[in-house]
């Protein structure tokens, strides 16, 4: 009998400990962990994952399942598919950040709508933004791309007790500081413009204080935003793989992979 339930437990421990690393980052990676993808959908998603890539992953370590030092391999596991995925929530967060730049810039930022990735209300630029990123996003194969890295995590950084190091933690936060800056670059552009376009209605005040700014000048703000917006899609290709390249050269050394990265010309 005790052999018995050893053996249960060893083969739930295949199949669980496997379970959590992938569903971690399912339940968090951009795409698949917005609001209006179901949670349901998200969970068989990981469970088929899972049961396909089980089988010809590396022997599981002889921990107890059900012990306390079970629960803290859990948890490894679970901080490791997190990474992986909040990587990915931050590559799209980048853009969305533009877009609120660029919105508040041209006043389009009074237009806002519901973002489906958070669920909260953003500009209605930046949800353009965060629309036309994670098509580009899943047209490059990013979502196969970050399954694959993770299944061959399995090799690089094996279940064990011990997970990802502190390091790659704080290189996850560090990132965020590219991501900001990546942001600003996008939309460097459109500041520039639009603050020469509002000297030039200061200019115009000076010379001709009986003319109504305000009345001409808003839509003419508004209307040249559209212009340096649509300029500022003919390099959204690059600037994304740019963004994307850097993604996962972060990736590959939170799950110290050997990666070689190359997506400019797409997935497929």
């Amino acid at each position: 009998m005790e052999f018995l339930m050893s053996t249960i437990e060893k083969t739930l421990a295949g199949y669980l400990w496997p379970l959590f690393r992938i569903s971690s980052m399912f339940m968090v990676m951009a795409v698949f962990g917005a609001t209006t993808t179901p949670a349901r959908v998200r969970l068989l998603l990981a469970v088929a994952v899972t049961i396909a890539v089980a089988p010809m992953l590396p022997a599981m370590p002889s921990i107890p399942l059900f012990s306390l030092e079970g629960m803290f391999v859990n948890a490894q596991q679970i901080l490791i598919g997190i990474a992986m995925g909040f990587v990915s929530v931050m590559l799209l967060q980048t853009f969305v950040l533009t877009g609120q730049i660029i919105g508040m810039q041209t006043s389009l930022g009074f237009a806002s709508m519901v973002d489906p990735g958070s669920g909260q209300q953003v500009p209605a630029v930046g949800n353009f933004f965060l629309i036309l990123s994670t098509l580009l996003f899943l047209q490059l194969d990013g979502h196969l791309l970050m399954i694959k890295m993770l299944i061959a995590s399995f090799e690089t950084l094996p279940v064990s007790t011990e997970g990802i190091a502190i390091g790659s933690y704080k290189a996850v936060a560090d990132w965020a500081s590219y991501m900001f800056g990546a942001a600003l670059t996008m939309s460097i552009s459109a500041i520039l413009a639009l603050l020469l376009i509002n000297l030039s209605f200061g200019v115009m005040t000076r010379a001709a204080p009986q003319l109504n700014i305000f009345s001409i000048g808003f839509p003419i703000t508004m209307l040249s935003g559209l212009l340096v917006l649509w300029l500022t899609l003919n390099p959204i290709m690059a600037h994304f793989s740019e963004v994307w390249n850097s993604a996962q050269v972060l990736m590959c050394d939170i799950l110290q992979l050997q990666c070689q990265v190359s997506v400019n010309k797409g997935g497929r």
